[in-house]
């Protein structure tokens, strides 16, 4: 048993935006809860969607998640949810005047990173306040990667 005091995050990851960090520069991250119909969430659980060509928009003083894919659940017959639904975004009302300031004053996006069941199963949502990157930037960051699996080898070879 964990001591007291001490948190045990366990995260189930469901879908991964992989291409996140290559296009953008991520500038904070933010957990937000989504408001999913119960197909959504068997859904979720069998692990078939896909966030990669989503993104998040503030629409009303409100963020929604939109373009995100959760695959029908096959055994709910008629009471299933539509694929690309735009689905809300739950934030304390200070997290959302933060997002909002980011995407009006200083021209950033909100992209998905990944959705994830918490310890206590309730699906969550990884969401970035990020820059596009310019093409040189997707350069540099491939040399450092390079660079970076180049002196491992180096130093694991010495080593």
């Amino acid at each position: 048993m964990a001591p007291k005091g001490s948190q045990r995050v366990v995260k189930k990851i469901v879908a991964e935006n992989r291409k996140a960090r290559y296009n953008y520069e991520i500038m904070d991250t933010y957990e937000a809860g989504l408001m999913l119909m119960g197909t959504e969430v068997k859904a979720l659980r069998e692990g078939k969607a896909n966030i990669a060509e989503s993104y998040a928009s503030d629409e009303g003083g409100e963020i929604w998640l939109i373009n995100s894919y959760l695959p029908e659940y096959l055994q709910a017959n008629r009471f299933n949810h539509e694929p690309r639904r735009r689905r809300k975004l739950l934030l304390s009302a200070r997290e959302i005047g933060r997002l909002r300031t980011g995407i009006n004053r200083e021209g950033m996006t909100l992209i998905p990173l990944k959705i994830y069941f918490n310890d206590q199963g309730r699906a969550k949502l990884e969401l970035a306040l990020a820059k596009g990157k310019k093409l040189h930037d997707k350069r540099q960051s491939e040399k450092e990667r390079d660079w970076n699996r180049q002196k491992s080898r180096v130093l694991k070879d010495h080593g």
